[in-house]
């Protein structure tokens, strides 16, 4: 196929699915496990399907305090290797909702030698994380909007590009910290239900890391 017609494929394929793009939901709670999270999270994504028609996905931890949830459309890794939620080796997951545009050079650069899974953008943006930490958001260029869990630290490190291009909305409510691409998935919780009158959601507009406590 020439560069031409992949191009063209390519538009062709952005423009059919214009309306649609990825989507990511979760829910950490700070206190006890949240033994219906996957019935939660999938309602979640119910809520945002229209978002990834591609694939989706669901991921807990073993305590069943942290759950996450996507919704995928294939724009760079076509393959299942793109699955997400996204697991490495060292046990760092990721929900990521975007496309980071200088990922090849950024994989050219700092990870010659190690061996991917896929060729995606979110394994490059997993691997920037566990090499920089939270600075890995001075070497990205793209728009974003992502939650990686830390299992070692305990820590949630959620980001956001710099203009706000991909939505993230959030709510603290009864000890659980809850995210979504769209309100409307977080007014599927029964938590979020009770306070609904009280308007108690929350817009990021910036990147920002935040530590469970110790228990999580």
């Amino acid at each position: 196929m020439s560069v031409d017609c992949a191009v063209l494929l390519t538009t062709y394929h952005l423009l059919l699915t214009k309306k649609k793009m990825c989507g990511i939901n979760g829910i950490i709670s700070f206190g006890k496990s949240i033994d219906n999270g996957k019935e939660l999270v999938e309602s979640m994504n119910a809520a945002t399907a229209h978002r990834g028609p591609d694939d989706h996905g669901y991921w807990t931890d073993e305590n069943r305090r942290i759950h996450f949830g996507h919704l995928r459309l294939s724009i760079i890794d076509l393959s299942p290797a793109g699955h997400q939620p996204m697991i490495t080796a060292n046990g760092n997951v990721i929900v990521f909702n975007g496309e980071i545009y200088n990922f090849k050079e950024l994989r050219e650069k700092y990870f010659q030698d190690r061996k991917f899974n896929s060729d995606s953008d979110t394994e490059i943006l997993l691997a920037l994380y566990e090499k920089f930490g939270e600075s890995c958001l001075n070497y990205l260029n793209g728009m974003f909007a992502f939650a990686i869990w830390n299992p070692e630290k305990k820590q949630l490190f959620i980001a956001r590009d710099r203009v706000g291009k991909k939505p993230f909305y959030y709510s603290m409510q009864d000890g659980k910290f809850s995210f979504s691409s769209e309100i409307k998935a977080l007014l599927r919780l029964p938590w979020m239900k009770k306070a609904r009158r009280k308007c108690n959601v929350s817009f990021s507009h910036f990147q920002f890391a935040c530590s469970t406590t110790n228990d999580v």
